[in-house]
């Protein structure tokens, strides 16, 4: 017990450490093996009945058709086992629980997720499987924090840690990984957070790279072959993608806003008969990403078919996720940004002299979409490096990410989805900064362990235990009553004026989980800017430490020091 004792303190404050890494450790390959399984569900239904993996154009065209609105039955019915109450997930969701709830993820809807988005996938929705991966890697690693009863601050922790290990055993890109931990998921950068997390995304693509082998999905395209003759085209295609971006976010934000007046079945359903009415009509804009890549990287395709798909495929992915149905977004958009890209390849060929590779342009699109997209150049950046393992992208893909974000952002107005997400459906995101602060220093870590403890004690006995303390000591009183809940009164001696005699001021302690942080702690004592919390483990009745609100002003003036 007292090892775990140890290991709560060390983990309450905000500092790196070798047993958050260890966690961080466990964690990241807990993530990954869940992943792993939920692939293994998806690519391994998926091959009972096509061809290969979201080759969705190998069925008959009444298949194509019937396939989501089997999906979407399904999906409904687990729906409908769980009371419509935890149908909430993906990485919006996730974004909402670490900010609010430190990262501690309700089993429920992880279930439904791992269930409903293994359906959706299956049945050819256009959603991609990062957001269950971000999901269920959050849930697995914050779970192992909860069961060990670990501070709050330290549960967060090993949620972004679960995020990291999620995408990284996902994709295969851990470095990705960690950007997008950092800048989309907790969007700061803190040492004691970045080393933990880098750990468990290295643990999660080297888990998936065993499993599955070190390709990645998109290691097929051709090597680079871009110069500076093709930047002028390429800067039209970053602003190409800056408008696409705006109008793929608004259109999903509207979508989410008017739907959401309607029951979750009228919208999962209508969502089904659209992605079957394309997918009946044009097979591959069905499925996450990879059918619509392949398709656009053919010899010979027409400029007409690529526009089509184009549109599709943002009109498949903007229904499905805006109707509720449960999945990722970055699959689409790195689908939907290689179509773009094909396709301005595809109109410079017209005007320019040369060769033109239309892999390189569907790279771009890639980058500049999902940076525009979830305002996150750098990580949308570095996934292209690592998924197309070539270093030569860097330097072209720089100047479409750049001219995407500004055309997006400053003329446009547009921000991350996810965060647009999170406004429109109402779930908060945000803290103020003193609490923000305060977030990262767990209660047990910092509590003042030097009490005096009395029971009963009456006025005299306090008054002599507070002449005889010593200077760190505290005073507090247990008081017990039959059928009421036990009190501790805190008692601390205070001066008015110089000269005068020192008054007793009396608090009654207010209870506060261990588990807790000093942000939970400041908002009890906020408002009465005086007093203290006493900090217990499992029995109220057993008093572990104090924290005053006094302790918790000097941190904050102190400038956090941790």
């Amino acid at each position: 017990m007292k090892i775990i004792y140890q290991l709560k303190k060390s983990l309450a404050l905000p500092k790196t450490s070798w047993q958050l890494c260890l966690l961080a450790t466990i964690g990241g390959f807990a993530s990954a093996m869940m992943v792993v399984l939920f692939i293994f569900t998806v690519e391994g239904i998926q091959l009972f009945f096509l061809d290969g993996k979201d080759n969705y154009s190998s069925l008959t065209a009444l298949s194509r058709f019937q396939l989501p609105i089997i999906g979407a039955i399904i999906i409904l019915f687990f729906a409908w086992l769980t009371g419509y109450k935890y149908i909430r997930t993906g990485i919006p969701f996730v974004l909402h629980r670490l900010k609010i709830a430190n990262g501690v993820i309700p089993l429920r809807n992880t279930i439904n997720q791992f269930i409903g988005s293994s359906v959706a996938l299956i049945a050819g929705f256009s959603v991609g499987r990062e957001g269950p991966a971000v999901h269920l890697g959050a849930a697995c690693s914050s779970y192992i924090g909860n069961k060990l009863n670990l501070p709050y601050n330290a549960i967060r922790c090993l949620s972004a840690c679960g995020i990291a290990a999620g995408i990284a055993a996902c994709f295969n890109t851990p470095i990705a990984a960690v950007l997008f931990v950092m800048e989309v998921i907790l969007r700061e950068y803190k040492v004691h957070i970045f080393i933990p997390v880098m750990i468990a995304a290295i643990v999660g693509s080297m888990t998936t790279s065993l499993i599955f082998g070190p390709n990645h999905e998109f290691g097929h395209f051709s090597e680079i072959s871009l110069n500076s003759d093709h930047y002028p085209a390429l800067v039209l295609l970053g602003v190409a993608l800056g408008i696409i971006a705006f109008a793929f976010n608004r259109t999903l934000i509207l979508v989410i806003k008017h739907s959401a007046s309607f029951h979750i079945v009228p919208r999962i359903l209508l969502a089904a008969f659209i992605t079957g009415l394309i997918g009946y009509i044009l097979p591959h804009a069905m499925g996450t990403d990879l059918s619509a890549i392949n398709f656009s990287l053919q010899d010979n395709i027409g400029i007409k078919m690529l526009l089509a798909l184009l549109l599709a495929k943002i009109f498949m992915t903007t229904m499905a996720l805006g109707l509720g149905i449960p999945g990722g977004i970055i699959g689409p958009i790195l689908g939907i940004g290689a179509v773009a890209g094909t396709c301005c390849s595809v109109i410079t060929m017209y005007f320019m002299t040369g060769d033109i590779t239309v892999s390189d342009f569907a790279l771009m699109g890639m980058a500049g979409f999902m940076a525009a997209t979830l305002n996150a150049p750098l990580a949308a950046l570095l996934c292209i490096v690592e998924m197309s393992n070539q270093l030569e992208v860097i330097i072209p893909a720089m100047i479409v990410v750049t001219t995407a974000c500004i055309i997006s952002g400053q003329f446009f107005g547009n921000r991350s989805i996810f965060i647009m997400q999170l406004e429109v459906q109402g779930l908060p995101y945000r803290r103020p900064p003193i609490e923000k602060t305060l977030q990262r220093i767990g209660v047990i870590g910092v509590m003042d362990e030097n009490i005096t403890l009395l029971t009963k004690a009456n006025e005299a006995s306090v008054a002599t235990a507070l002449s005889h303390q010593a200077a760190q000591d505290n005073v507090v009183n247990k008081i017990m009553r039959p059928d009421e809940p036990v009190q501790f009164i805190y008692y601390q001696q205070s001066k008015t004026k110089i000269d005068a005699e020192p008054t007793i001021e009396r608090h009654e302690l207010i209870p506060l989980n261990s588990q807790s942080t000093l942000a939970e702690a400041y908002l009890l004592l906020v408002k009465a800017r005086t007093g203290a919390v006493y900090i217990y483990q499992d029995d109220p009745d057993e008093i572990m430490g104090i924290i005053s609100f006094d302790s918790i002003r000097s941190y904050l003036l102190k400038g956090n020091t941790y």
